[in-house]
């Protein structure tokens, strides 16, 4: 396994729409686990494939919730393979998202409460499950990535370009230190 580097905004290859997935074999599988091991060590909840350059449509999520006896994260890998969203509801929830690929900026995103999905796991095998709350908010935010969509996408220009700057601000203050 592999720590693959994370594609910032505003890299174009972040708006490249990925293609479907066309076998699910050893080579996707090796993809998969750098994912995981990518996210984890970021640390983050969810990674798709194009923000580690493959134009692929595989997402990962670990919400890593807490376990309520050891207030411990509890891993929960997920793995989705040409996903799908269908049925969102009409009832909306509002969630401060932030992005793997806009390092430590956050903003409020509206997006459908529930929505169905439809997907392949690591071994082809399909599913399909309603989803609902951050499970819902982070295979929204993956997809859009799938689409050549960032979160700040959602947000009014002026509050997309104050996040930008903020963005620009910080990664020179890295290479400064």
């Amino acid at each position: 396994m592999a720590i693959l580097p994370i594609l910032e905004a505003p890299d174009p290859r972040l708006r490249v729409v990925s293609k479907p997935v066309e076998a699910v074999d050893d080579e996707l599988r090796t993809l998969i686990d750098d994912m995981f091991e990518t996210m984890y060590d970021a640390p983050g909840i969810g990674l798709a494939a194009i923000q580690v350059g493959v134009p692929k449509r595989v997402l990962v999520i670990d919400l890593q919730e807490e376990d309520p006896e050891t207030g411990k994260p509890v891993r929960n890998p997920r793995v989705f393979i040409n996903p799908e969203l269908f049925e969102p509801s009409e009832e909306q929830s509002v969630y401060n998202e932030g992005c793997l690929s806009v390092p430590d900026q956050f903003a409020e995103v509206e997006r459908p409460a529930r929505v169905h999905a439809r997907w392949l796991d690591r071994d082809g095998v399909q599913h399909e499950e309603a989803l609902e709350g951050l499970l819902a908010t982070c295979i929204q935010h993956e997809m859009d990535h799938l689409e050549g969509i960032l979160f700040i996408d959602h947000l009014s220009r002026l509050k997309r370009e104050m996040l930008l700057k903020k963005l620009e601000k910080a990664r020179k203050a890295r290479r400064a230190a």
